[in-house]
């Protein structure tokens, strides 16, 4: 199954594309958005690298990758849920990684949960998997909060080793996560 195109009230959610790299480039300049992940805004050099790995994300899994999120047709940021990558995430078959960063200008907008929830949608409904998880550093209490608020649960908190730690990373990461069960009865009981 190719990455299809979701919709959701407000986002179009397109597979990211070469269409998007400027405004990956512009994403990751702004330090604020990068804060709990490099502590520092990238260079266009570094996000050339890594849209080419975005891409690549696409082919690893049907149906997985990353999303470009338009708002009114303009880039507000990009969603991912993607295949596991360590071995501590577990079996890579049934479940995959929740991802979004939002432009700046778009935080507080209810955004990141709406194409979170239709990503989910897609997760548990068209592509039948088990499980979606998601990672974030224990201090990003507004990333902890689009996880709560679109029903997922707080498995573990744990300690990996920072080649370059983050103000904050002492307290860890924190792992999110949802089942296919846990979905539909939310979906079941309204919420």
């Amino acid at each position: 199954m190719p990455q299809a195109t979701l919709r959701t009230d407000r986002i179009e959610l397109v597979p990211l594309s070469d269409d998007h790299l400027e405004d990956e480039i512009e994403l990751d300049a702004d330090p604020e958005v990068m804060r709990y992940l490099t502590g520092r805004a990238r260079d266009r050099a570094e996000v050339e690298i890594l849209h080419r790995r975005r891409l690549a994300a696409a082919e690893r899994v049907d149906g997985l990758g990353f999303w470009a999120g338009l708002v009114d047709g303009r880039f507000a940021g990009w969603w991912i849920l993607e295949p596991p990558t360590r071995a501590d995430q577990g079996p890579v078959e049934g479940q995959a990684e929740l991802g979004y960063r939002l432009l700046r200008r778009r935080w507080r907008q209810g955004l990141a949960s709406e194409g979170a929830r239709e990503l989910l949608r897609h997760a548990f409904e068209d592509l039948r998997l088990t499980r979606v998880f998601a990672e974030t550093m224990a201090v990003n209490t507004a990333s902890r909060a689009t996880m709560r608020a679109i029903g997922m649960r707080h498995v573990r908190t744990f300690h990996p080793d920072w080649e370059e730690p983050l103000p904050g990373s002492h307290l860890g990461e924190v792992e999110y996560a949802i089942t296919r069960e846990q979905w539909f009865a939310s979906r079941a009981a309204g919420a």
